[in-house]
């Protein structure tokens, strides 16, 4: 999503934009008032949702201001951004060259995308577009693998990842070692848990996944089968029956140094 959007994201995201906005995972519902008491905005604050997708993350800033505005790289990700907030002005665009005017947001947010823009160059025009002291504020939804069958999943999904961008990497992290730009400013962890059949919220959201949705229907097909074999051994359902899947949701805020 910076000078060249990666294959996965590309071909992944524009491919399944209709499965990622029915299976993927809402937010905490407390992050709203989180985000209220540690921002303290003010009441006409202009706020962008980065890296939108579907805008699964429009809800929890509704609260905080009327003034919001999506940007995402993959049209078909915005279209379904659109039917969802038909309101919120959604435009087509990349990190490094936001159609936006200087010092003209009090916050950027980045729910489950930060990691793939990662870079000095994306820093630098979020630093052009934010106020003074405005915030970057980074969200995760992750896979709580802590529970024994997600971990099992989630060591299922690794040997497939290849260079595709994630957050538990870590990598997103060393943009802001050698950087003045930005501040940490506070975090705090989050934990929630989607409610539904097995192939909804197991299955099918990991086929959702970039480099998953990216693959031959095929080896998508093999790979559900795989995935709703390791929940039947592990907690003895099968794909129709009722699951909650843990998750775990981070929270970073940036704020800029001037």
């Amino acid at each position: 999503m910076t000078q060249s959007l990666h294959p996965a994201a590309k071909r992944g995201f524009s491919a399944s934009a209709e499965l990622y906005q029915q299976v993927r995972p809402d937010y905490p519902a407390e992050i709203s008032q989180w985000l209220s008491e540690t921002l303290a905005l003010p009441a006409d604050a202009h706020l962008l949702d980065l890296g939108s997708g579907t805008g699964k993350f429009i809800p929890y800033l509704r609260p905080l201001s009327k003034h919001i505005i999506a940007i995402d790289p993959v049209p078909e990700m915005l279209a379904q951004l659109k039917q969802a907030h038909p309101d919120i002005h959604a435009l087509e665009g990349v990190s490094h060259q936001l159609p936006l005017p200087d010092h003209s947001l009090n916050a950027v947010f980045c729910a489950q995308s930060f990691h793939w823009f990662a870079d000095s160059a994306t820093l630098q025009e979020l630093d052009r577009v934010l106020k003074p002291q405005g915030y970057l504020v980074l969200i995760w939804n992750q896979r709580d693998t802590r529970i024994d069958w997600v971990q099992a999943l989630a060591d299922c999904i690794a040997p497939l990842e290849g260079d595709t961008p994630r957050y538990h990497s870590g990598t997103w992290r060393e943009v802001f070692a050698q950087q003045t730009l930005f501040q940490p400013y506070a975090e705090t962890t989050m934990t929630q848990q989607q409610h539904g059949s097995v192939e909804q919220v197991v299955s099918k959201r990991l086929l959702s996944t970039s480099f998953i949705a990216a693959m031959p229907e095929q080896q998508q097909a093999q790979l559900k089968q795989q995935f709703e074999q390791i929940i039947q051994q592990y907690t003895a359902k099968s794909a129709e029956e009722m699951i909650d899947f843990p998750y775990v949701t981070h929270i970073y805020v940036f704020k800029k140094s001037n």
